[in-house]
Order: C-alpha cells, then sequence, then structure tokens
C-alpha cells in the first residue's frame, strides 16, 4: 500500500472540518460563560460580579437574549476549520510519521506527536481566541461598568446588579470581528493578532499531548466495527469526552492566564499584566490557587462533547462516505 493510500489528506480535512462546525455550534454558549467567569476579577471588597455558572448563563441571556449567547461565534465557525484541520490532521501526520518500521507507535512518540499538532494549530488558534474573547467578554464589561457607577460598594459589597438605571437592560457595546482586526492592524500590526501566543502554545500543547495519547489508547479498548479495525462510533464518542475532560482540566491554569492576557479591554479596577509570568503571580497573589480552576468546569462541558463530536465525525468517516472512498 503507498503513502498515498495510506495518509490521504481530503478526507481528514472534511472530517475535521465538518466536526469543528457541529462541535463549536453545540457547545459555544459554554464557551462564552467560561470566558466571562475567568475574566472576572474579584471588586474591591471581594465582592464577584457572577457567583456560579448557572448565574452568569442566565444573567447573559436576561440581558443580550439567546443570540446574545452566541456572541463571537462568527469568527470561531470561520476558522474553526483550519483549526480543527490542523490539529486533527497533524496528529495523524505526526503519528504517521513517528510510527516504527513494524507500524508500532511507542507512547513517547505519541505524545510527540499530539505536542507538534498542539504547536502547529496556534498559528490560526491565536487570532480566533483574541478576537473570540473581545466579542464575548463585551457585555460583561459593560455590565461590569454599570455595577460599578451606580452600586455603593461599601453599603451593598457583594450585590450584583444585572440590570441597567431605570431597570432597562444592559446593551452591550456593537463590536465586529472584522472592527477589532482592523484596529488591531492598525495600531500593532500583525502581531497585535497574536497577543498572548505565547500562553496559547503552553495550552495547546500541553493539551494535545495529554488528549491524543489518551484517546488513542482508550479507542484501542472498544468493540471494533464489523469488517473494521475502528472501534463503534459509541466508544469513539466516550473516548473523546473521557479524554477531553482530563485534558482541558490540567491545562485550566493555561487557558485562565491565556483569556486574562488577550483581554483587550479592561473594567474599571481590573488589573493588566504584562506577561505570562507576571499573571501567574498576580492572579496567584491576589486571587489564590483556585483562581486558576475557574471556567473548568465550563471548559470540561465544552471540550468533552466538542472531542467527542470531532472524534466520531472523524473516525465514522463522514467525509470518505460523501467522497465514495471506502474507510
Amino acid at each position: 500500500m503507498g503513502d498515498k493510500d495510506r495518509f490521504s489528506l481530503l478526507p481528514r480535512v472534511i472530517n475535521g472540518s465538518i466536526a469543528g462546525i457541529v462541535g463549536v455550534t453545540c457547545v459555544f454558549p459554554i464557551d462564552l460563560v467560561k470566558t466571562r467567569l475567568q475574566n472576572q476579577q474579584p471588586g474591591p471588597k471581594g465582592e464577584l460580579f457572577y457567583k456560579s455558572l448557572p448565574d452568569c448563563a442566565i444573567k447573559t441571556f436576561r440581558n443580550e437574549g439567546f443570540f446574545g449567547m452566541y456572541r463571537g461565534s462568527g469568527v470561531n465557525l470561520l476558522l474553526i476549520t483550519p483549526e480543527k484541520t490542523i490539529k486533527l490532521v497533524g496528529n495523524d501526520f505526526f503519528r504517521y510519521h513517528l510510527a516504527t518500521t513494524d507500524g508500532a507507535l511507542p507512547l513517547g512518540r505519541e505524545i510527540v506527536a499530539g505536542a507538534g499538532a498542539g504547536l502547529c494549530q496556534i498559528v490560526v488558534t491565536t487570532p480566533m481566541e483574541l478576537l473570540k474573547i473581545q466579542l464575548q467578554d463585551a457585555g460583561r464589561s459593560d455590565l461590569l461598568s454599570v455595577y460599578l457607577a451606580s452600586v455603593d460598594l461599601s453599603e451593598n459589597a457583594g450585590k450584583v446588579m444585572t440590570e441597567g438605571a431605570g431597570g432597562a437592560a444592559v446593551k452591550p457595546a456593537r463590536l465586529s470581528a472584522t472592527k477589532i482586526t482592523l484596529e488591531l492592524l492598525r495600531t500593532r500590526g500583525i502581531l497585535g493578532l497574536y497577543q498572548g501566543c505565547g500562553a496559547t502554545a503552553l495550552r495547546d500543547i500541553f493539551f494535545s499531548a495529554i488528549y491524543f495519547p489518551l484517546f488513542a489508547n482508550l479507542n484501542k479498548l472498544g468493540k471494533r466495527r464489523e469488517g473494521s479495525d475502528q472501534a463503534v462510533f459509541y466508544h469513539s464518542f466516550l473516548s473523546g469526552c473521557l479524554a477531553g475532560c482530563t485534558a482541558s482540566f490540567m491545562v485550566n491554569p493555561f487557558d485562565v492566564v491565556k483569556t486574562r492576557l488577550q483581554t483587550l479591554s479592561k473594567g474599571k479596577g481590573e488589573i493588566h499584566y504584562s506577561g505570562i509570568v507576571d499573571c501567574f503571580s498576580k492572579i496567584l497573589s491576589k486571587e489564590g490557587p483556585k483562581a486558576f480552576l475557574k471556567g473548568s468546569l465550563c471548559r470540561i462541558l465544552v471540550i468533552a462533547p466538542l472531542f467527542g463530536i470531532a472524534q466520531t465525525v472523524y473516525y465514522l468517516g463522514v467525509a470518505e462516505y460523501l467522497l465514495g472512498i471506502r474507510k
């Protein structure tokens, strides 16, 4: 069997694209809540704007409506195809080329393959995450400004205001990915779109180095499809969910730092960070170790089904079916 037969690129690109679009559409509202929780900093007296995951989701929906839960999804849907393609295809590519002559792939090489895929994807992931975060966090910033302007913290510490003056819902500022991109290019050049690249690399490299080997080994344990060496779809789904849960929880501290560094517009009184080390140290000293777990439940709720869906689509061979290729 020739190399072309053993590693066909087009089906993998199509499968990665379908998986990414379906997954993002399903879990994006939870991802928005995750971003807002991770960006939340305690007020002068330790008060928190959002008390919990459900509280954040309810306040966001109440003030911004159904479509507000999908703020920033456009840029994600646009760039998720190359991002997921690079991640999934990259891992397969490295696994293929790192395999020994007898086709085996030791654990060390599996980890290297996953890390390589994570490193490659940051070319797309960094600007995608940067733009998405600005759009997702706009509503939180606007509500926080109204809160600080209208609540006497000395008498109402911990009280969270969910509506603007006069009881009217707060309408977040109108932003667009195009407007943010053009402004960054004008003021900072192309490197402006890569703010937080180092933190993104830390998160994605470690995530992929954990996720892909874990998924591959879990997937090996499942029942095989009749006449195929591939696992049945439900086992691939569960393997993707479990591996995604584990990897996402372990890299959540990097994700918190990445989110803070990539938030361009800070609310009144919120801390600014000069880099990864500065961000880590300030979060640790001012908010404690638990702050690095902010949004971890949301991230698990996002990543588990996202990668479960991705691996199911990828391993079911949807693209092969559409292209008439025997998998």
